[in-house]
């Protein structure tokens, strides 16, 4: 069995209202065609169909305030319902208190790499993040964090150019445009999605970090945001068209934030757990059933067991 995690950061179940949620509003047509022609909103779930189901999972983890990045990719990296233990959501890069839960404890990737099992990251990084990481100048998030907890190299730009990861915008357009390396490999989303396939069946487990959506959320820039769904339902083309049967794919998120444009905050509303493969892999990905992000982490052990 494969696993590959699609982390897509900033992303919750929000309201039928085109006005302010551009996952009411984007064309969409593989991920309609997956939730029985309808969109990604709260309305939605529960669903299940042929190839997908779709879960509501609070992301606020029972505590006030606003869910927050750190604490949120934490928890769903660990098991452990970080925002409770500390008592706050803090981000959007770990502080010490929420360092020390993913040091200390058994993230996913720690659990695999114990087990003789294959993980990775997906994101390559360019040679800036990790000047800056060596300069003390950057601070790692969440998800960087726990893959060097686990002994697990991080991608590089030599990755990439060799095919062995991809861009944090699927198709490699960034690169070229902010980073100005008109050698990176540019995808289409559908041939991206392809791709992604390819290498995520290397591995017993992948994670692939898409950030786009919560910046988007924060700029409260509509025709941007929807420009990146549709790119990113273009990846799900391809990635579906060539998955092999034994892997499942699992998307998710930290918080709510880009499906409310009506606010740069992040949002209270409970995030996706959107789930493509086999019936019997996602039977056995749910279990007795997933309520919160804390759910997640367990749930991946049980499928890769």
């Amino acid at each position: 069995m494969h696993l590959l995690f699609l982390f897509l950061d900033g992303v919750g179940l929000g309201t039928n209202d085109p006005e302010i949620n551009p996952l009411a509003r984007a064309q969409m047509p593989t991920l309609r065609a997956l939730l029985g022609k309808k969109a990604l909103i709260a309305s939605t779930a529960p669903y299940h169909g042929e190839h997908a189901t779709l879960l509501s999972l609070d992301a606020t983890l029972g505590v006030e305030g606003r869910p927050q990045s750190a604490t949120g990719q934490a928890t769903l990296l660990t098991g452990i319902n970080i925002s409770a233990k500390i008592g706050y959501h803090y981000g959007p890069k770990p502080n010490k208190d929420i360092r020390r839960y993913i040091e200390q404890n058994e993230t996913t990737l720690s659990w695999l790499r114990a087990r003789n099992k294959t993980a990775t990251l997906l994101n390559a990084y360019p040679d800036g993040y990790f000047k800056g990481i060596d300069s003390g100048k950057r601070l790692y998030s969440a998800i960087p964090l726990a893959v060097t907890q686990a002994k697990l190299s991080l991608f590089t730009a030599e990755d990439l150019y060799a095919g062995r990861a991809l861009s944090a915008d699927f198709t490699g357009k960034g690169w070229r445009k902010i980073l100005k390396d008109e050698t990176a490999p540019l995808f289409t989303p559908k041939n991206a999605g392809k791709k992604l396939a390819e290498l995520a069946t290397q591995y017993n487990f992948s994670f692939f970090e898409y950030w786009a959506s919560d910046y988007a959320g924060h700029r409260q820039d509509m025709d941007w945001a929807i420009k990146q769904l549709e790119a990113f339902d273009g990846v799900l083309t391809g990635l579906i068209e060539t998955m092999p049967k034994d892997l499942l794919i699992l998307i998710t998120s930290d918080h709510g934030n880009m499906e409310d444009m009506s606010t740069r905050k992040h949002t209270k509303v409970p995030v996706p757990c959107l789930l493509i493969g086999t019936e019997s892999s996602r039977k056995q990905f749910i279990g007795k059933g997933l309520k919160d992000l804390a759910d997640i982490a367990p749930a991946i052990k049980r499928v890769l067991i």
